[in-house]
C-alpha cells in the first residue's frame, strides 16, 4: 500500500510576507452570483488540518475567500516572466488566480494553497480572470491521475461553480465557470528568477533563493562540486535533479503536460497548471497535446528535452548571483539524473524491484520496443506485465533476475487497469454537462485513488524527499 497523506492540525505559515513588497501584488476575489460546491478534496484537506470545516465555511474560504485565521490578509496575485515556447514574455504573471494561504503539513513542509478563476488581476491583460468548469474538472482528473501513478503534483483541493457563462474560442460556448483552488509546495516558478534577472534585482534574487532553499530544502550538491558553498549553485543543484525526475516521472505515466514555458516549471518539481494535457493511447514518442503546439516543440518524447532547455533558462537568471561554471556543471547533470529517475520509476510501475542504472535502462528499453511493436497503451502495457508476467522475448531476458513486488493488491486481478483517455474525459464532462451528473466524476477518483494504493509509494527522487 503506498503512503497515505497523514492528517495534521492547521498551522498557518506565511513566510512569502518576507517577500510580498517585490514578488506579487495584494488583489482581492472577484464576486461570484453563484458559490456551488462541486468538489472538496477532504483527504488532502486533512493534511492541512482543514477537512473539519463545514460546507458553508468551506464556500466562505474558498468560494468569497475570506481569509483564513492566521493567513495572508489579502491574496498576492505573483509576479514572474517566462519563455512561452521559447519566445521570452516579460507580460505575464498571475492573470486569473493568486496565492491564498500558505500553512505546514504533517512533515512540517510548507505548502500554498493558490487558485485559478478567482478574478482579474494587474496581470490579466486581455483576460476576464475566469475558469471554465470543464477546465476544472480536467483538471481533477489530471491531478488525481498523476499522483496515482507517483508524479510530483499539484492537488485539485476545491471547485466551485460560480454561475456565470463564460466565452471561449476553443470550447462550445457558453460554458460553465467555477473557481478553483490548489495545493501545492510552492509557486515559485523559474519565471520568477527570469523576472528578476531582467530588472537586475539582485537583491531580491539572492532573497528568493535563500527562501527556496529554506521552503524547499533537497541534499547537498555531490562532494567536489564546483560551488556548492554558494546558495544560487545549491539551489541549481536541486532544480535540476527534481526537473529530471519530474520528466521521467511524465514519461513513465504516459502523460503529455503540453505547454512546457519556464513560467509553467515549479521550483518545487511539481507539475502543475493543467491545459491541454493528454494521456498517450499508444506508445508514439511524436504525441503532441496542445492543437497550437504546431512543430511539436512539447510533443510526448521531447519533455525531458524542454525540461532540460528550462534548467538552462534557470542557469542563465542565476548568473546574477554566481559564475557561469558551477551553474552549467549542476546542469549537466540533468541527463545522468534523467535516466537514473527512468529507471527507477519505470521499475515501480512495472511492479519489480530496481536494480543499477544499466540493468534498469535495458528494461526500459525492451519495454519501449515492446510497446512500439503492440501498440498498446502504456496503462495496459504495465497492467498486463506487472511484476514480469507475460513477458517474452528481449522483455523477459531483460527482467531476468528481477524481484517481483507486490502483486496482491485486488486491483490487480481487475479486468483491465485504469486508464484517461480524452474519450472518457469528455465523456465524464459530458454527463455533467448535460445532466448535471456527477457521479462518473466521483466513480473514477475513487477507482484512481484505488489504483494509487495498488501502485504504492513512489520512488522519489532525493530533492523531493
Amino acid at each position: 500500500m503506498r503512503e497515505e497523506p497523514q492528517a495534521a492540525s492547521y498551522r498557518p505559515d506565511t513566510p512569502i510576507l518576507t517577500l510580498a513588497d517585490w514578488i506579487g501584488d495584494p488583489v482581492d476575489a472577484a464576486r461570484f452570483p453563484e458559490a456551488r460546491l462541486r468538489f472538496r478534496n477532504d483527504r488532502h484537506a486533512a493534511t492541512v488540518g482543514l477537512d473539519g470545516l463545514t460546507d458553508d465555511e468551506w464556500l466562505t474560504h474558498f468560494a468569497g475567500f475570506s481569509p483564513l485565521e492566521g493567513n495572508l490578509p489579502r491574496p498576492l496575485a505573483l509576479r514572474y516572466h517566462g519563455h512561452q515556447f521559447r519566445v521570452y514574455n516579460p507580460e505575464i504573471g498571475d492573470g486569473r488566480g493568486f496565492l491564498f494561504a500558505q500553512m505546514r503539513d504533517s512533515r512540517d513542509r510548507l505548502l500554498d494553497l493558490g487558485t485559478k478563476g478567482s478574478g482579474q488581476t494587474p496581470w490579466s491583460r486581455d483576460g476576464d480572470g475566469r475558469l471554465t468548469l470543464k477546465g476544472a474538472v480536467r483538471e481533477i482528473l489530471a491531478t488525481e491521475m498523476l499522483e496515482a501513478l507517483g508524479v510530483n503534483t499539484s492537488k485539485a483541493f476545491s471547485v466551485v461553480e460560480t454561475g456565470e457563462e463564460l466565452w471561449r474560442g476553443d470550447e462550445p460556448s457558453p460554458t460553465r465557470s467555477a473557481v478553483m483552488t490548489r495545493l501545492s509546495q510552492g509557486h515559485i516558478r523559474i519565471g520568477t528568477f527570469q523576472r528578476l534577472l531582467a530588472l537586475e534585482e539582485h537583491d531580491h534574487m539572492a532573497s528568493l533563493v535563500d527562501y527556496c532553499l529554506e521552503q524547499f530544502p533537497g541534499p547537498p550538491p555531490p562532494d567536489g562540486a564546483e560551488g556548492s558553498d554558494q546558495p544560487a549553485v545549491r539551489l541549481m543543484h536541486n532544480v535540476v535533479e527534481r526537473l529530471a525526475d519530474l520528466a521521467a516521472s511524465w514519461m513513465v505515466a504516459g502523460f503529455v503536460h503540453g505547454v512546457l514555458n519556464t513560467d509553467n516549471m515549479n521550483i518545487s518539481g511539481e507539475s502543475f497548471d493543467y491545459g491541454p494535457w493528454r494521456f498517450l493511447p499508444q506508445w508514439d514518442p511524436s504525441f503532441t497535446a496542445a492543437y497550437f503546439d504546431h512543430q511539436g516543440l512539447y510533443a510526448f518524447g521531447r519533455q525531458p528535452e524542454a525540461l532540460h532547455w528550462n534548467c538552462g533558462q534557470f542557469a542563465v537568471a542565476l548568473r546574477l548571483l554566481a559564475d557561469a561554471p558551477p551553474l552549467i556543471a549542476a546542469m549537466e547533470r540533468f541527463g545522468p539524473a534523467y535516466m537514473e529517475a527512468i529507471g527507477r520509476r519505470w521499475c515501480w510501475r512495472l511492479g519489480v524491484e530496481s536494480r543499477d542504472p544499466q540493468s534498469n535502462a535495458a528494461v526500459v528499453a525492451a519495454s519501449e520496443k515492446a510497446l512500439s511493436a503492440s501498440g498498446i497503451s502504456p496503462d495496459a502495457f504495465f497492467f498486463t506485465h506487472r511484476g514480469g508476467r507475460g513477458a517474452e522475448g528481449d522483455l523477459a531476458a531483460a527482467l531476468e533476475g528481477y524481484t517481483p513486488l507486490g502483486q496482491d493488491h485486488p486491483y490487480w486481478s481487475d479486468d483491465a487497469p485504469q486508464s484517461m483517455l480524452i474519450d472518457e474525459v469528455e465523456a465524464i464532462w459530458d454527463a455533467i454537462a448535460e445532466h448535471d451528473d456527477w457521479d462518473p466524476l466521483r466513480a473514477k477518483v475513487a477507482a484512481l485513488r484505488r489504483m494509487g494504493d495498488a501502485h504504492g509509494k513512489a520512488p522519489i527522487a532525493a530533492a523531493q524527499s
